[in-house]
């Protein structure tokens, strides 16, 4: 690393360390169906995709649902979504290979996510990626859960750096608004959501093998000022369909 002072990668993991977004989406078709609502869940985790469950849930109803009930049907769909993709789990190609060498270049990596701790586990023990973060934060962690700044802040503070020096790996367009408002910058992956969708990554990325520690580092010096978020984007995300 060629300064005293380390960079951090901080990482979502729903659709970044792992490509599972269409199973969440065929969870939520699922839960929807049995719950006589017609939502289209695909097209609604192209747009709120990085928040919480429950948060997500909020949104497709037309009258208020008790905190209760959203967490009943919160559950309904994790247990969905675990029975779904219990066979099908595997890291992003490229993904071990590249926090690896991350590491070996000085960078200090954290996890960032919206999901509970046993979710969590479910993804990363499983897939032994725990050995890769320095520091894991989830749901339990934060005050609130994305678009808000607090996932990947708290991510950074804990760390010890900065956050002009934390790059966010992101794919979904809300949590690509917190890196922001979390004043840091962002490379995205278009695991489910088309790269012209995002707002300004440093790169958008397939997966792990189009990217490098140094060309990391390379980006930062070419783009020293982080984005700020877009109010536009956030609105437009939040509107109904």
């Amino acid at each position: 690393m060629p300064t005293e002072l380390p960079y951090a990668l901080i990482f979502d993991m729903d659709g970044v360390l792992i490509d599972n977004t269409p199973y969440q989406a065929r969870a939520f078709q699922l839960l929807f169906r049995d719950l006589g609502l017609t939502t289209n869940a695909r097209k609604l985790l192209a747009r709120l995709n990085g928040m919480p469950a429950t948060n997500i849930l909020k949104t497709v109803f037309q009258h208020p649902v008790p905190e209760k009930d959203l967490k009943k049907y919160a559950d309904q769909r994790e247990f969905l979504y675990r029975a779904l993709y219990w066979s099908k789990r595997k890291e992003v190609k490229g993904l071990s290979d590249f926090l690896q060498s991350a590491r070996d270049a000085g960078f200090k990596i954290g996890l960032g996510t919206s999901s509970p701790p046993e979710t969590i586990s479910y993804i990363i023990d499983h897939l032994h990626l725990r050995r890769f973060f320095d520091v894991i934060t989830g749901k339990e962690d934060v005050d609130k859960g994305k678009p808000h700044a607090d996932t990947f802040s708290v991510v950074a503070q804990k760390l010890g750096v900065g956050p002009e020096r934390c790059v966010v790996f992101e794919d979904a367009v809300l949590g690509e608004q917190a890196a922001y408002k979390a004043q840091m910058h962002c490379i995205c992956l278009s695991t489910f959501v088309k790269a012209e969708k995002f707002q300004a990554p440093l790169r958008v990325i397939n997966d792990f093998t189009a990217i490098t520690p140094q060309q990391i580092l390379d980006l930062l010096a070419q783009h020293p000022q982080t984005p700020k978020p877009s109010k536009q984007r956030a609105q437009r995300n939040y509107m109904k369909l």
